[in-house]
């Protein structure tokens, strides 16, 4: 049976695993999750691959939960994954998650239910597009209700010492495992802990979601340059989301390489509504290596469209956007 110790050195290093794998790929795909952790030589799963609710049997208590997102036209087994994005933007403090089947007593509801009592920290697995995932650490079991077979999700607001903060636990072959305990993995009490919390997971999905869909409609290759390593690229907005039509929706996105996306939102390249490419006289001007000259000869060609006319960049924000790439010559 494992001990207390051996359960929180074991959390810590698959939140450290989460963490640093999402930080390489950005988003995490089935898998990446099915690979597990290592741990003092041993290969530890992360998640369950039929299941959503998940405890290894070298722990005591719940590690993950997961919320699959369906692929169009797949079986919807259970109600969150109809409603868990919509869910997330419209409440408040916490978020619903089904309980596995009827019976409350089964043991991924027993799980549920022990990591409420003890408000234990654990790694939601939030699905953003089919086979690809947010991982949300940490997330809470905040409520657990039999009569409804539903618990609740809280979220703490992430902090930079979370992400940093290490302690001298090393396994065989493993870095320092960040630390288990402290204000960054307290159970989220006051409704102001719980607000800011889900705010933050908002912001997340928010960017998350977008990217997916863009990476998705592209291809995962730059509008500009057809490079296509997704992980050089960003989703780029058209329209900044904090203005009226900055929404995040595919044709108000391009997947940019990091130096274009650089020079889009410094107005150096400009995109018109025919998807047409504009280099500013200031870098057609400049005589500085191999790079640059990549960039100026990308004038007067054409920027790279999805193959769905429906996610083509809409020619109104390309117009607002290039009125200000022009202002700025």
């Amino acid at each position: 049976m494992p001990t207390p110790e051996d359960d929180a050195r074991l959390r810590a290093a698959a939140f450290e695993w989460v963490r640093r794998m999402q930080g390489i790929h950005g988003v995490l795909e089935t898998a990446h999750l099915n690979q597990g952790f290592r741990f003092e030589g041993d290969r530890i799963p992360i998640h369950n691959r039929q299941q959503g609710i998940f405890k290894p049997q070298k722990m005591s208590h719940l590690l993950s939960i997961k919320t699959v997102y369906p692929r169009p036209g797949a079986r919807i087994w259970y109600r969150d994954q109809e409603n868990a994005h919509e869910q997330i933007y419209a409440a408040d403090e916490t978020v619903e998650y089904a309980f596995m089947g009827r019976n409350p007593a089964a043991a991924q509801n027993r799980w549920l239910r022990e990591a409420f009592e003890l408000r234990i920290p654990v790694i939601y697995f939030l699905g953003i597009a089919p086979g690809k995932y947010q991982a949300i650490v940490p997330a809470f079991i905040a409520g657990w209700d039999p009569t409804t077979l539903t618990s609740s999700i809280a979220f703490r607001m992430p902090t930079e010492s979370a992400a940093s903060s290490t302690m001298p636990i090393m396994g065989q072959g493993q870095e320092p495992v960040p630390e288990i305990s402290g204000p960054s993995l307290q159970f989220p009490g006051s409704a102001l802990e719980r607000r800011y919390g889900l705010r933050s997971v908002k912001q997340r999905l928010h960017q998350a979601s977008f990217r997916a869909a863009i990476m998705a409609a592209y291809g995962g290759r730059c509008a500009v340059s057809g490079m296509p390593e997704q992980r050089l690229l960003d989703a780029a907005h058209i329209i900044p989301d904090r203005h009226e039509f900055g929404h995040p929706v595919v044709p108000n996105g391009l997947p940019l390489s990091k130096i274009h996306h650089a020079a889009f939102d410094a107005h150096l390249i400009g995109i018109d509504p025919e998807y047409g490419i504009h280099v500013s006289e200031r870098l057609l001007e400049e005589q500085d290596g191999p790079l640059l000259e990549a960039l100026q000869q990308l004038h007067g060609s054409r920027i790279h469209l999805p193959k769905r006319s429906a996610d083509r960049p809409d020619p109104d924000r390309l117009a607002q956007r290039f009125d200000l790439y022009r202002a700025a010559a």
